[in-house]
């Protein structure tokens, strides 16, 4: 399930327009959020759209709405998923999707989580960066020997790292990185996520996130701050707590599950972001992503769930 990024006016439009059980649900999170937030992914702006505390819970219902239009109107049953995850914000819908966690209560702690991370510095003082076609190795070493005010943000493939700073420090490291003809592109994010910046976020989010009600697992949920398998509720509860300042370990998750038997991997939500970083890890897998009925139907006829 795609994390921040991913979203795009008029997301999930041809589900709302054609099934009921979207429109159920679009107009069940206006009333939950108190906030129109079926307008704001349909006609915008796009500047309120990507807010971080509108883009999360929008991401959210979108992913979540196909995903029960694919599991309800077409069949695809969960217990055949040998894995599940989801990047950042995703990991949440891979929960609430999976059952461990509530509607309702998924697009409450989202909008609460983008609030938070949103204001967890002053505006225009974070930035982010995405180094392209350079090892993780070699980004880590110019981080620790020149440029410790900036952090790795996410470890999504061989090829795309994302770094995490004040917008000064952000600066600095891109002039370097460029000077030694590493490829960087600056992201246009609100804040400076999944890095130590985002404290005053965790400080906030922790007792909100304690409070959730998480249901028993009994499938193999991964892990963005460990890469590995999340095993109970109250480890649950804390990585998700970790993982507003830990680094987004993707490249390792997907290797975990490639490792443990994994060959065919499904995006569920909106853009093919994470069907590329698959792609990139792991060239042999075979990667799909839902966000058109037309995707859905392929997949039946593909795997006949």
């Amino acid at each position: 399930f795609p994390g921040q990024g991913s979203q795009k006016l008029g997301m999930a439009k041809e589900f709302f327009d054609k099934f009921e059980l979207v429109k159920k649900l679009f107009h069940e999170a206006d009333e939950i959020l108190n906030l129109p937030i079926s307008k704001i992914i349909f006609e915008g702006p796009e500047d309120e759209l990507n807010l971080t505390e509108n883009t999360q819970p929008a991401i959210f219902l979108t992913s979540y709405s196909i995903f029960k239009v694919t599991q309800e109107e077409f069949g695809l049953n969960l217990k055949n998923a040998k894995f599940i995850a989801g990047h950042s914000l995703g990991e949440y819908s891979a929960l609430c999707c999976y059952g461990a966690l509530g509607f309702e209560e998924t697009l409450k702690i989202l909008k609460k989580r983008g609030k938070s991370m949103q204001d967890a510095i002053p505006p225009n003082e974070g930035g982010m960066l995405a180094v392209l076609g350079s090892e993780i190795k070699i980004i880590e070493d110019i981080i620790k020997t020149k440029h410790n005010n900036c952090f790795i943000a996410n470890d999504n493939s061989p090829q795309q790292i994302v770094v995490s700073g004040l917008k000064k420090n952000i600066d600095l490291f891109s002039d370097d990185l460029n000077k030694s003809k590493i490829k960087n592109i600056k992201l246009n994010v609100s804040a400076p996520f999944h890095c130590k910046l985002m404290n005053k976020a965790t400080n906030i989010m922790k007792p909100e996130i304690e409070e959730l009600n998480i249901f028993p697992v009994k499938k193999n949920i991964i892990s963005n701050v460990t890469g590995e398998i999340m095993n109970n509720t109250s480890e649950i509860k804390n990585l998700l707590i970790q993982q507003i300042e830990s680094k987004v370990k993707w490249r390792e998750s997907i290797k975990y599950m490639i490792d443990n038997g994994t060959s065919d991997f499904i995006e569920i939500g909106p853009g093919k972001v994470l069907s590329g970083l698959v792609k990139r890890i792991n060239k042999d897998v075979k990667v799909s992503a839902i966000n058109r009925e037309e995707d859905i139907n392929t997949l039946k006829n593909m795997y006949g769930f």
